[in-house]
């Protein structure tokens, strides 16, 4: 069961701040989608310019370029 708890987990999209990043990868605050930061997994999110934000996990395909 604990297996399956953190693979949906992983498939988390959508994180507050404060919570630990279920899956490496690239994210982007929803205040600001042109904002992309790298986070590893189990890292905690951070706030976006000193405000509590919630972070949207971003495809490569979703990142300008």
């Amino acid at each position: 069961m604990k297996s399956i708890a953190l693979l949906r987990e992983r498939a988390t999209r959508v994180m507050p701040t404060g919570s630990h990043c279920p899956a490496s990868g690239l994210w982007s605050p929803e205040s600001d989608p042109d904002a992309v930061q790298v986070f590893a997994e189990g890292s905690v999110l951070p706030a976006y310019e000193g405000m509590p934000t919630v972070w949207r996990r971003r495809s490569t395909a979703e990142v300008p370029a």
